[in-house]
């Protein structure tokens, strides 16, 4: 498999629905919450694309371009971004739907960097050499 087809393999799609326990005092959702779930997403992307232990070593610039309102629908994306040696990149965007209308914007964005590593937490390669 090439890296390309590997990096498009590894997509992954989640999908939630915003409830009023997710939401602050504007009933919108709770900016923790949201870069809780990219977390998730941008390790489950890690995880598929590498297939090895993963863990976040930081997150980068995180945009939150529109409010996600209570009672809308949520799809978290995450896409690999850039591959190291050790390390890699994952993008999640968070696109807001409206549950009857047919309208969908992209609402938060932002970046997570993973390093993959052994059974004694040392990094190791990403790519293996088959």
């Amino acid at each position: 498999m090439t890296l390309e087809e590997q990096i498009k393999a590894s997509e992954t799609h989640i999908f939630k629905a915003v409830f009023p326990n997710t939401t602050n005092h504007y009933d919108t959702l709770f900016g923790g919450t949201a870069m809780k779930l990219m977390d998730e997403v941008a390790f489950i992307t890690a995880t598929r694309f590498s297939r090895q232990r993963m863990v976040t070593v930081s997150s980068d610039r995180i945009d939150f371009s529109q409010p996600i309102q209570v009672g809308t629908l949520m799809e978290l994306v995450g896409n690999v971004s850039h591959v190291g040696n050790t390390s890699m990149k994952v993008r999640v965007d968070i696109f807001v739907e409206q549950m009857y209308k047919n309208e969908r914007e992209k609402a938060i964005s932002g970046e997570f960097t993973f390093v993959a590593i052994d059974e004694d937490k040392k990094p190791v390669s990403i790519l293996k050499n088959e």
